[in-house]
């Protein structure tokens, strides 16, 4: 979708990522695995696991700081909170009613929202709504995760791959660029592919669900990967469509930070060439939610996105969940 003529743009990004380091020889003295086969398959060689004690607002919070110091802002400036995270501190309050106290964004609205590994892209999209609509002037927006608590770490098959860490931005009207087309979907029909069955109304915690093991991760990876590589090739090309911008004028493609081979195979069927797009999987592994804003982060640092670059988010997530935002910075 083309968005309106009120301009919704990021004027400043953060990050936080805990200090523990989580290599591949690491992990192959937990599970039966090796650097080799971890590298070779998912691009990955480490990831970054918080201490005990450790929560996803302590993460959001150092990610929304810096967020705010780079906007120019202060949390008082801030009218609208969204996290999103699949790994909230509790099942109620919010993650974003804790943050909004914490940073003292007293005038502020907040909220979680839960579409997994696309969480930063749909809570962007949805920030630009509310912002648009002129109701709110500025929002902060956060992808957060913690899901070393909710990963089996004797499944050799999904503990080498995820990480915990946090990326922010503040949102705000723009007088050039901002976001220029967006797209969001799902497929329910997906679901049990990627998720976490236990601690829910359908399976509530129980010595049972435990002794199950039904409140870790479980996913199906073949057919994530099909999904996965299909569903965000369609939406870029949704949205560069949608934008008017010729795919040779995007400079940076940013898609979420899943697995290398997913990566090369999205940009192969989007027809976006691998020197554009921006990688950090090989450090952090799969931060899930947070995984879009840590690589918009990264980038915006080290000169990869400048004033005035064609920026492309695109993710998708358990759901199964997919979304774009192409955006001039």
């Amino acid at each position: 979708m083309k968005t309106s003529a009120r301009r919704i743009g990021v004027v400043g990004v953060g990050m936080c990522v805990p200090k523990k380091v989580l290599t591949n020889a690491d992990l192959e003295k937990m599970v039966d695995t090796t650097d080799e086969w971890i590298q070779t398959r998912t691009g990955i060689r480490e990831r970054r696991v918080v201490e005990p004690g450790m929560a996803t607002s302590d993460l959001a919070y150092d990610a929304a700081k810096e967020a705010l110091k780079r906007a120019g802002c202060h949390a008082k400036d801030i009218d609208l909170v969204i996290v999103g995270t699949t790994s909230p501190d509790m099942l109620f309050p919010s993650t974003a009613c804790l943050l909004q106290h914490r940073l003292g964004a007293k005038s502020a609205a907040g909220f979680d929202l839960s579409a997994a590994c696309s969480g930063s892209v749909f809570s962007i999209i949805t920030a630009q709504q509310y912002l648009q609509t002129g109701r709110f002037k500025r929002a902060l927006v956060i992808g957060a995760e913690v899901l070393s608590g909710f990963v089996d770490w004797t499944d050799r098959s999904t503990c080498v791959l995820f990480g915990d860490g946090a990326g922010a931005c503040v949102m705000s009207r723009v007088s050039r660029g901002g976001i220029l087309a967006t797209d969001l979907g799902c497929d329910g029909s997906a679901a049990e592919f990627l998720c976490i069955p236990g601690g829910g109304s359908r399976q509530p915690p129980s010595h049972a669900s435990i002794d199950q093991r039904l409140h870790y991760l479980r996913m199906d990876g073949t057919e994530i990967f099909k999904l996965a590589v299909r569903r965000m090739a369609e939406s870029a090309q949704t949205v560069i469509k949608a934008a008017r911008v010729p795919a040779d004028k995007i400079d940076c493609l940013i898609p979420h930070q899943a697995n290398i081979r997913i990566i090369q195979a999205m940009a192969k069927r989007a027809r976006l060439p691998m020197e554009k797009v921006y990688v950090n999987v090989d450090r952090y592994g799969n931060t899930s939610a947070a995984s879009n804003l840590i690589a918009l982060y990264e980038a915006v640092q080290e000169g990869k996105v400048k004033r005035g670059s064609h920026v492309l988010l695109v993710a998708f997530g358990a759901g199964l969940t997919w979304g774009s935002v192409l955006l001039q910075w």
